[in-house]
């Protein structure tokens, strides 16, 4: 399975995959985007479980990197939560680049015209 990550440029910009269904990152890919440590990382983790706003059985998964080693990451539920939840510089970035995705995005727009003849001969 393909994932992809949310990452940043050279001059600090958030990169967001254009494909967010597959979005998935490691606790560590998490930490560097983020600039935390990984005890900051759980403890909001587990902060937003025992909250009730992540469950940790819906937020991560382990996938197969190789034969004989594979690695947990992360669903995008769980990347945004935190994003909101940890206060430093690198998740404040990618707070702002998820709203600017929300409200850049267009909407589809599907009109309906019913055209009725309506004579009443009878």
């Amino acid at each position: 399975m393909k994932r992809s990550i949310i990452t940043t440029d050279g001059n600090g910009n958030i990169i967001m995959p254009t494909d967010i269904g597959a979005t998935a990152m490691s606790e560590w890919e998490l930490c560097a985007l983020f600039g935390v440590t990984a005890p900051t990382f759980r403890a909001g983790l587990k902060a937003l479980c025992k909250s009730g706003v992540l469950r940790e059985y819906e937020i991560r998964r382990s996938i197969r990197v190789s034969d004989n080693c594979s690695m947990e990451v992360y669903n995008l539920e769980a990347i945004v939560a935190l994003a909101f939840y940890i206060s430093t510089f690198g998740a404040e970035r990618v707070r702002n680049a998820v709203l600017e995705r929300l409200y850049l995005r267009k909407e589809k727009v599907c009109y309906l015209l019913s055209l009725v003849n309506s004579s009443n001969d009878m």
